[in-house]
């Protein structure tokens, strides 16, 4: 191994160590019984640890090519961080989307359940919920003191969460508890370890509450009443979600270029499915055709499975070479609570823990398919299941930073949007129903584009669009734009689309900025390549080049 690469593995054990919740999410074992601590203190001991890391990969021998990259992404993404806590962001980090509360709460979904190990250490964790926010709190209240801190409806919605989290919200079952009722079904039978689980998940419970009662009663007061975060703020978070420099008035013009073309195919679609029939009706149609559904969770869970299932073996070995632990996935219902956008989890570094899919339901129990099988192909393969659970099985080529730790949203959403269309050239969206769905996401995608930098920046409306010309962005325009651009997605999933981009500034833009540049980048190589182009050998090589932000990622590429 070379120094690069063991400096590399020294920081990611040294990251576990310092926040167990994340050893748990790479799979990283042995602190599945801590929690992490998320006070100022333990967030400079981590800008520490970066500074350090930084000095010794300066003086650091490069060995080979793999060594150069594995620096340049390393040395990129720690002076990112660095610039968010120097910036004093992580005295800030609640939003409805992400937080260490949100943190705390999902590290459960993770954590293995099939011995009496592994249900002792969760009920050592949940005896440490309180711990863990009662850490976050003194962050948060130093952001206070310094005048760091975010708006009140993020205040509010995350403080809803955590009650929804207790059960304390009417008609909400403990997501806690839950935990309880699956270790009485798990037949390991310990009267012991049932009362430590159980007097865990009432301490967790009283510990969201509590931490909801701060948010609304201490942390609220002092909110912001302004939901933008203006532009230097958003720079920022633009350029630690996307490891790339952007022009974000063209890139707020590109946005709407980029709806008017989804717009255009929106007509050209609907024809196909419903002749004579507008964008709207042949949408209806998908939605209230019997035919086109599936009915109850449990059948729509297996669907999902069974395509992802198919997917893998009709892919590998002609559009792609999938290695063999990666083609193992799991398709799951997720706890209700959160956001309600689909999303994935990667495999544990010893692939024993599966990748991961998970849908919130958000209550229905029927599924109408059209807009799904995107969504499937976007999550799992070859979106970020393949893309993320291949860099984890890439052991020998990359750093274990690189592995585990590395990469941007850019580069992952980015890669995982353009799955989604390279499913279309691929032929598997065949089906208008289904081209349409990915046309949904596409149209939501660059909506996303539009709007969160318009109401982050409070950029005006340009003069020749349709919609409110020339006004300035508001969060009750926001909501109204992108209930415009509905496609049959549901309100509830609208509304906390407009949530989500004022918690995470910079974060929803990574979808269409990475797709962007990926397809940027496959089409400067294949220009290079003329004939010898051959989209599998790009494929296969720019993963095997391993997460890195959009910037790296773009040069490394077009050296082909």
């Amino acid at each position: 191994m070379s120094k690069i690469f063991d400096i590399a593995d020294e920081y990611v054990n040294k990251v576990a160590e310092l926040s167990p919740l994340t050893a748990t999410y790479l799979g990283i074992s042995g602190r599945d019984d801590e929690m992490t601590d998320f006070s100022p203190e333990s967030a400079e001991a981590s800008a520490e640890l970066d500074r350090s890391t930084l000095s010794d990969l300066e003086v650091a021998e490069i060995e080979s090519e793999q060594d150069r990259i594995a620096r340049e992404a390393m040395t990129e993404e720690m002076r990112l961080s660095l610039d968010i806590h120097d910036a004093g962001e992580k005295l800030r980090e609640l939003s409805v989307i992400h937080s260490p509360i949100h943190s705390i709460r999902m590290i459960f979904d993770l954590m293995p359940r099939d011995t009496k190990e592994h249900w002792s250490n969760i009920a050592a964790r949940l005896n440490l919920v309180s711990q863990g926010l009662e850490s976050f709190r003194s962050s948060l209240d130093e952001g206070i003191h310094r005048g760091k801190v975010v708006s009140k409806r993020q205040t509010i919605e995350t403080a809803d969460q955590c009650l929804v989290w207790s059960g304390a919200t009417e008609g909400q079952h403990s997501f806690f508890d839950g935990l309880l009722e699956v270790y009485d079904g798990s037949g390991i039978g310990s009267d012991s370890l049932r009362r430590e689980i159980e007097n865990g998940a009432q301490a967790a419970n009283g510990a969201m509450v509590e931490m909801a009662d701060y948010l609304k009663k201490t942390y609220a007061p002092h909110a912001e009443e302004k939901n933008a975060v203006g532009p230097d703020r958003y720079a920022l978070a633009a350029r630690t979600f996307n490891g790339i420099d952007l022009d974000l008035n063209e890139t707020y013009l590109w946005g709407w270029e980029q709806l008017r073309w989804v717009n255009e195919e929106f007509i050209k679609t609907a024809e196909r499915i419903l002749p004579g029939g507008t964008v709207e009706e042949a949408e209806n149609l998908l939605e209230t055709d019997p035919k086109r559904s599936i009915v109850g969770e449990e059948a729509f869970k297996n669907w999902m499975q069974e395509l992802q299932d198919r997917t893998i073996d009709e892919l590998n070995g002609t559009h792609f070479d999938i290695a063999e632990p990666v083609k193992r996935i799991e398709a799951l219902i997720a706890p209700p609570g959160g956001a309600l956008a689909m999303y994935y989890t990667p495999p544990s570094e010893d692939f024993t823990r599966p990748g991961r899919t998970w849908y919130p339901t958000g209550g229905k129990t029927v599924f109408p398919i059209w807009g799904e099988v995107a969504i499937a192909y976007h999550e799992g393969v070859p979106g970020h299941h393949f893309q993320l659970a291949t860099t984890t099985h890439l052991s020998s080529q990359l750093s274990r930073f690189q592995r585990l730790l590395g990469g941007s949203s850019g580069y992952v959403e980015g890669w995982a949007l353009y799955a989604e269309r390279l499913m279309a050239e691929l032929g598997y969206l065949e089906n208008p129903d289904y081209y349409l769905g990915m046309l949904r996401a596409q149209a939501l995608r660059s909506v996303r584009v539009i709007i969160d930098i318009g109401m982050h920046l409070e950029l005006t409306i340009p003069s020749d669009e349709g919609f409110h010309p020339g006004e300035t962005w508001t969060p009750n325009l926001g909501q109204e734009f992108i209930n415009l651009n509905r496609h049959g997605f549901p309100v509830e999933f609208m509304a906390s689309e407009i949530s989500r981009y004022l918690g995470l500034p910079g974060q929803a833009i990574s979808y269409k900025v990475g797709e962007r540049v990926w397809r940027e980048a496959r089409e400067q190589v294949r220009k290079r390549q003329g004939s010898a182009f051959k989209l599998k050998d790009f494929h296969t090589h720019a993963l095997n080049l391993g997460p890195m932000g959009l910037a790296q990622m773009k040069r490394e590429l077009t050296r082909i």
